[in-house]
């Protein structure tokens, strides 16, 4: 299998790069802003983690960074800031100084790379942005395009659709074939709705029938074997909770399912993963930390508050969150049945996000949860990384093939 090279922009704490490590790329460089982010990656490469093994890790402005000393790496990814589309982060779009989209075309547009994977939050697909998101497609596909800064982006997306209508006599042009997908990680096996909007290109010249992966896990699946089977709570090892302790809008559901019985019918995909079976194995945090698990301190102060409920443990946890000034109360707090909550410790939130028990996080309780409120899941991006390593994989063979046969024909 060749080896497949890849840079990142905008890393965090290393999600992206775990998962896309796992899938089969090798990191050439990290780009992070944030110094306590930086801080972390330094800290586990120190720790010779192999996903960071001879990775170059900068902390740069990536507005400053010249990215054509990457040429020829196979990938581009990485998570532009979310903010200029979360709710949490004032959603001003196109209007945040924080948009750094206009960056990861660059850096495309500089390496020219096999492909790319870009992800961000699913409020970036509300209707208000629809014309943005359709810029950003734009400027992916041809981002060598020659954007103005003499007229808004409103004047250069009409300059684009002029130029995609007469791009065909261009045929030296760099270009890319630009999927948009929303995914929700709990239906991939990860123990959290977190709802994130990818962005993944292949170049022109790559020929590939990539397809964004199907789901692996179901939320039917998880209620048949709460309601009906029984099989979660003989797996979960825990006596099966009275109907009365569910929400009436979940116990409707399962009600509905138990009356079907026999009659429901499989879907072949495995139950979504809870938080309660995400963190079984771990001894309940203390003031003092632990001996057996790394950053596993009890963190006190949690409370409830409307809409800030925190997660029951038969369900996927809610989506972790970074917060503006601190961290939310509700995303990352367990809520127990007779209804008291608990912060989830740092590595409860790890494994939330799906980061491997030997990956430390450094700084405060409220630095290390807002990495990892901003981080891909590990999991999310290792299935989503996966096919497109074996799209581009089985693209260099058929490449290879193809020169091997015509060697024979001519000799």
């Amino acid at each position: 299998m060749k080896n497949l090279h890849s840079i990142e922009l905008f890393s965090g704490a290393g999600g992206l790069a775990l998962g896309l490590h796992s899938a089969g790329f090798q990191h050439q460089a990290l780009y992070e802003w944030n110094q306590q982010a930086v801080d972390t990656l330094l800290h586990n490469q120190a720790r010779k983690h192999q996903a960071l093994k001879g990775c170059e890790i900068h902390r740069a402005d990536v507005r400053e960074v010249d990215f054509s000393q990457h040429a020829g790496v196979d990938l581009v990814a990485g998570g532009p800031p979310c903010q200029p589309f979360s709710m949490g982060g004032k959603a001003r779009g196109m209007n945040d100084c924080r948009d750094m989209f206009p960056q990861a075309v660059r850096a495309v547009a500089e390496i020219a790379p096999r492909a790319f994977i870009f992800e961000n939050v699913r409020g970036l697909l509300r209707p208000a942005f629809a014309n943005y998101v359709e810029y950003i497609r734009l400027q992916m596909e041809f981002p060598t395009f020659p954007v103005s800064s003499n007229i808004d982006w409103e004047q250069n997306l009409a300059r684009l659709q002029r130029h995609k209508e007469r791009s065909g006599a261009q045929k030296n042009e760099l270009r890319y074939r630009v999927h948009i997908h929303q995914a929700n990680a709990a239906d991939y096996g990860v123990p959290q709705q977190r709802h994130r909007v990818f962005f993944i290109g292949f170049r022109s010249d790559i020929q590939t029938e990539w397809s964004f992966p199907r789901p692996t896990h179901n939320e039917e699946e998880l209620l048949v074997e709460q309601f009906v089977s029984n099989e979660y709570w003989k797996r979960y090892g825990r006596k099966r909770m009275s109907d009365s302790a569910f929400p009436p809008s979940l116990l409707k559901r399962g009600i509905r399912l138990r009356n079907k019985g026999a009659s429901i019918v499989a879907s072949g995909l495995k139950p979504w993963r809870t938080l309660g079976e995400a963190i079984a194995d771990l001894s309940r945090p203390t003031k003092s930390g632990s001996k057996d698990w790394l950053n596993h301190k009890l963190q006190e102060g949690a409370r409830s508050y409307p809409g800030h409920t925190g997660s029951p443990l038969y369900r996927p946890s809610k989506a972790l969150k970074a917060g503006d000034h601190g961290v939310p109360g509700g995303e990352n707090m367990i809520l127990y049945p007779n209804g008291k909550v608990r912060y989830l410790s740092l590595r409860e939130s790890a494994r939330v996000q799906t980061f491997p028990d030997d990956y430390e996080f450094t700084g405060s309780w409220t630095e290390a949860m807002r990495q990892l409120g901003n981080a891909v899941p590990v999991e999310l991006a290792r299935i989503v990384g996966a096919s497109v390593a074996k799209a581009l994989t089985r693209q260099t063979a058929q490449k290879s093939q193809s020169v091997s046969n015509e060697t024979i024909q001519s000799s």
